[in-house]
């Protein structure tokens, strides 16, 4: 299956509005249940994602929620694709004393704004469990501006 990218109509607007800052903000990546469901429209802030049903997976076994700080990386213009790109390092998770999931997706949110605006989810197309003793790693991710 194929991975997919979806943005929150609310990260959109925040960035017409001028409310967040790509190049200088936190922004954190959090790993969801396999039966989370994103939805851009009402999934705009952190507070919105984790009231969900079956949202972010629980603190334990070498998961903990809401401390993925996404850094490094660089922000650059794209003339030939017409985007401004943020690149971060890669994301890694390490299952210990037991494994961490199942999940189905991420979702990356600002930690800056005000309102922890979610700029979007991504979809793995499958749910991965890691076992213990494990790593799970997302390489390099990218918030992509168009």
């Amino acid at each position: 299956m194929a991975i997919v990218v979806t943005l929150s109509n609310h990260w959109k607007y925040q960035i017409g509005k001028k409310m967040v800052d790509v190049s200088a903000d936190t922004f954190k990546i959090i790993l969801m249940n396999d039966t989370f469901a994103f939805d851009k429209d009402a999934h705009a802030t952190l507070a919105d994602v984790i009231a969900s049903p079956s949202a972010e997976l629980d603190t334990g076994n070498g998961y903990t929620q809401q401390n993925k700080e996404l850094s490094g990386g660089s922000w650059a213009e794209n003339d030939t694709d017409d985007k401004g790109i943020r690149t971060f390092d890669n994301v890694t998770w390490t299952a210990a004393s037991g494994s961490i999931g199942p999940t189905g997706s991420a979702v990356v949110y600002d930690d800056t704004t005000a309102d922890k605006t979610v700029v979007g989810c991504i979809d793995f197309g499958t749910d991965y469990t890691i076992p213990d003793g494990s790593s799970f790693q997302i390489q390099a991710p990218v918030i992509s501006v168009t």
